[in-house]
């Protein structure tokens, strides 16, 4: 086994329009206590899933990993971790520490479900030594470049104008901020709660 079985924690660093395939979006992990990044294509459903707990803001009505949340809590299950722990044709296989406080038990999962179980459980998110020497890649200083933070959205994305937002009132874009996220339009909701979080600045 050696060191290239050696446990590593890993952080999301961000989550960002894939550049490559459309419709996609790159998930980056980054080690704790190092400067690989673990970049991770996901689709855009399991993008948003991702970003809502990360962002807090809470849907109208629960997304399936909330309602999985609550079918494990409801049975006095937690998800104690996470590992990434194999990657074959560039395709990340990760499973779930499940413990219910007396047995451990492991469940294969899809990484993308994984990580937004991951947030959801507030529990941490490990891969193995090898997984990060052969996908990982290494940052000088910290230029990442297609990423932009997660909280910190790319302002090309928004012009001037922000669709339209920056017209409108404080209470008219909490209204419309309630009705994206009843809509589950939460790329439009994010936008909202930006052009507020920017008032709230200014």
């Amino acid at each position: 086994m050696g060191n290239n079985m050696k446990k590593i924690k890993l952080d999301i660093v961000g989550l960002s329009y894939s550049q490559t395939q459309s419709g996609a979006y790159a998930l980056v992990l980054g080690e704790v206590s190092g400067r690989r990044r673990l970049p991770i294509i996901i689709g855009s459903f399991e993008a948003q899933a991702i970003a809502i707990e990360i962002e807090k803001m809470t849907p109208s009505r629960p997304l399936t990993h909330d309602l999985f949340k609550s079918f494990a809590q409801a049975y006095h299950i937690s998800i104690q971790e996470i590992i990434i722990y194999n990657l074959i044709d560039g395709i990340f296989y990760s499973k779930l520490i499940c413990s219910d406080g007396k047995k451990i038990i492991e469940i294969d999962a899809r990484t993308s479900d994984a990580i937004a179980l991951a947030v959801r459980f507030e529990c941490p998110i490990y891969t193995y030594e090898f997984i990060l020497s052969s996908a990982g890649i290494v940052i000088e200083g910290n230029d990442f470049v297609y990423l932009e933070n997660i909280n910190e959205p790319a302002e090309e994305a928004t012009p001037a104008g922000n669709s339209g937002f920056s017209s409108l009132s404080t209470d008219e874009l909490k209204t419309k901020l309630q009705e994206a996220l009843h809509d589950e339009a939460y790329e439009k909701a994010a936008k909202i709660r930006d052009e507020l979080n920017r008032r709230k600045a200014s």
